[in-house]
C-alpha cells in the first residue's frame, strides 16, 4: 500500500502504482522503479549532474572506514560500541538525536522526511518509535547510503532523490528532518521553501548537525582547510557541488526574515572539552570551531 503520495519530480505530475516496484504517471510517460528496495526518483539528468558528488563522497568515505560489516553496528547507531571508528563523531550525532527526541513530544505516529539519511540510522530509530518515515539521499551503497537499511528490521521508506525537487504531493509531513545535510544544500532558499510545500499545516523543519559560526570567515576557512585535506589525502578536493557548506547566525536571521519562519536553537550538552574549545581555538590563533545545534524552524 501506499504510505505517501508521490509526484513526479521532472512535471509535478501525480503517480500512482502500476505494480508494488513501480509508479508512473496516468499517461505512463514518466516511470520510476524501486530496484534493493530503493525507489529511484532521482532523473537521468540530474543522476548525471550529481555523479561526480557521489563518486568523490562514496571513494572519501571508502577510504576513512565508514560502515560495518555488522548489523548490529547499523542498528546500535547513534551509540556504536565503544571503540568504533569515528566516535566523536558520532557523540554528537547521539546528543542531537536524545535533544531530538525531546522535542518529538506527540503521542500519535508522525509522518517524517528525513532528508541525508545516509544509511538511514535516523530513520530506523524513528521508525522503532513507530513514527511513519520516507528516507531520502542521493547515496544508494550498502555501506553508508540507503542501501544498509537491509541491517533494520524496522521499515521506512527509501528512496533516492534530491532535496529541491522532492517527489511528495504538498503537505503531507508532521517534520521534515536535515540530518546532517543542510549545509550539502545549494541554496538555502530554494531548499527550505521546498521543505514547506511538503509540510502540513502546524509542521516544522529540524537542521540537525550543520556546522554554524559566528563569522562568516570562519566558515570559508573550514571549508578551504576540508578541501586541501582531502586534496592531499584523497586526491580530490571534493567540491564537485557549489553547496552553501556551513550556516552563520546571521544567515539563520536572514533566512527567518525571507522565509517567514521561526527558529529555535537547542543546544545539546557535549560536555566540559566541548565547551572550552572556543576559548583554546582563540589562545592558539586558530579559526572559530563549528557550533552544532538541533534547529527546529516552523513557517508562518
Amino acid at each position: 500500500m501506499t504510505q505517501f503520495a508521490y509526484i513526479c519530480p521532472q512535471t509535478g505530475q501525480p503517480l500512482q502504482h502500476t505494480d508494488d516496484d513501480q509508479l508512473c504517471t496516468i499517461d505512463d510517460h514518466m516511470c520510476y522503479a524501486r530496484i534493493d528496495g530503493i525507489w529511484r526518483m532521482l532523473p537521468p539528468n540530474r543522476l548525471s549532474y550529481f555523479s561526480q558528488f557521489i563518486e568523490d563522497y562514496e571513494r572519501i568515505r571508502r577510504s576513512e572506514g565508514r560502515g560495518s560489516q555488522s548489523a548490529t553496528w547499523y542498528r546500535d547507531l547513534p551509540f556504536p560500541s565503544q571503540g568504533t571508528p569515528f566516535a566523536d563523531d558520532w557523540r554528537i550525532r547521539g546528543k542531537s538525536y536524545q535533544t531530538l527526541l525531546t522535542l518529538l513530544t506527540s503521542t500519535k505516529p508522525l509522518n517524517i522526511l528525513d532528508l541525508g539519511a545516509g544509511n538511514g540510522w535516523l530513520s530506523n530509530r524513528l521508525a522503532e518509535q513507530g513514527h511513519c518515515v520516507a528516507a531520502v539521499d542521493l547515496l544508494t551503497n550498502s555501506f553508508d547510503g540507503l542501501g544498509a537499511q537491509q541491517n533494520y528490521t524496522t521499515h521506512f521508506t527509501a528512496i533516492q532523490a534530491e532535496y529541491d525537487h522532492l517527489p511528495f504531493d504538498n503537505n503531507q509531513f508532521d517534520v521534515v528532518i536535515y540530518n546532517g545535510s543542510l549545509h550539502y544544500a545549494l541554496d538555502y532558499i530554494c531548499t527550505l521553501q521546498e521543505a514547506r510545500r511538503v509540510l502540513r499545516a502546524h509542521g516544522h523543519v529540524t537542521i540537525m548537525d550543520s556546522p554554524v559560526y559566528h563569522n562568516q570567515s570562519s566558515g570559508k576557512t573550514m571549508v578551504n582547510q576540508r578541501e586541501e585535506h582531502f586534496e592531499r589525502t584523497y586526491g580530490t578536493r571534493s567540491n564537485a557541488l557549489n553547496s552553501e557548506h556551513f550556516l552563520t547566525y546571521a544567515r539563520l536571521e536572514s533566512l527567518a526574515d525571507q522565509l517567514d519562519i521561526r527558529w529555535h536553537v537547542h543546544t545539546p550538552n557535549y560536555g566540559l572539552r566541548w565547551k572550552l574549545r572556543p576559548l583554546k581555538a582563540r589562545l592558539r590563533g586558530h579559526r572559530e570551531p563549528a557550533k552544532f545545534h538541533v534547529i527546529v524552524g516552523q513557517f508562518s
